[in-house]
């Protein structure tokens, strides 16, 4: 009787000792790859690191007959304080500037004349080299713009970096209203804000890379080239300086800088 007690709780001993370390295989196993350990949550985006002037893409755009009267003044005075993040965009090669400048002269090869076309292409060459670059904000400036580092840098880290941000100074008191082309020869008519170019705009990198698949589609850059009836080209003049072609992509609301002047 004796020993059938003693088999009987060797037995029991046995079983639980074989369950516990099936439990502990189970908990301690790692989960499949690709799958969260609780369905339905992911971890929360961390944060970037607070933003600094390096983050941010600054392009000026000019022109072959304002590299002495305007550029010149610009390089020996705010964009020496912001050289490395500062890229001059022009239409034809000037070897003083490209001695001064090194890479941060870039010449587009597109035309000088101050018409949508140009003005279009030297947009594009802006918008692709912020994009190659992997910064957090594009801002541009005509080279008649006098730009203040710190209080652009300020006025970046107000913005939520969770948005799609698009800031600048409308040059209208009003939406543009525009014809937007529409297959079978039809067209559509939208409204929007936009900030001229001629007073400076900035564009997180989260908004530019949803404009990005727009921009660079085949359609998109034939309009950027001048090769298309495109809505940027039959908006009234003033929208033809904002970026060609993305204004319609632009869904948050602009805000109206006081420190913007066109």
């Amino acid at each position: 009787m004796q020993c059938r007690l003693l088999r009987g709780l060797a037995g029991v001993l046995l079983t639980l000792l074989c369950m516990g370390l099936l439990s502990l295989r189970y908990y301690s196993s790692p989960s499949p790859q690709g799958v969260p350990e609780t369905p339905g949550l992911s971890p929360p985006s961390p944060r970037p690191p607070e933003l600094q002037l390096h983050d941010v893409f600054i392009a000026v755009k000019t022109t072959r007959a304002f590299h002495r009267s305007r550029l010149e003044l610009l390089l020996d005075t705010w964009v020496s304080r912001t050289r490395e993040q500062t890229f001059i965009f022009t239409d034809s090669l000037d070897e003083g500037l490209q001695e001064r400048l090194g890479s941060h002269l870039v010449v587009t090869n597109c035309s000088a004349e101050h018409s949508h076309p140009a003005l279009s292409c030297k947009m594009a060459a802006e918008f692709d080299a912020f994009l190659a670059s992997g910064l957090r904000w594009f801002c541009h400036v005509d080279d008649d713009n006098y730009l203040n580092p710190r209080a652009l840098l300020k006025l970046l880290k107000s913005f939520p970096w969770t948005r799609d941000v698009y800031i600048g100074r409308p040059s209208l008191n009003r939406p543009i209203h525009a014809s937007e082309p529409q297959p079978n020869n039809r067209t559509r008519l939208v409204q929007f804000w936009f900030a001229t170019g001629g007073a400076g705009f900035c564009i997180n990198r989260k908004l530019a890379l949803k404009m990005a698949p727009w921009a660079r589609s085949p359609s998109a850059m034939a309009s950027l080239r001048g090769n298309s009836t495109s809505l940027s080209s039959m908006a009234p003049s003033p929208l033809r300086r904002t970026p060609p072609g993305f204004a319609p992509c632009i869904v948050y609301s602009t805000r109206i800088l006081p420190g913007a002047h066109s």
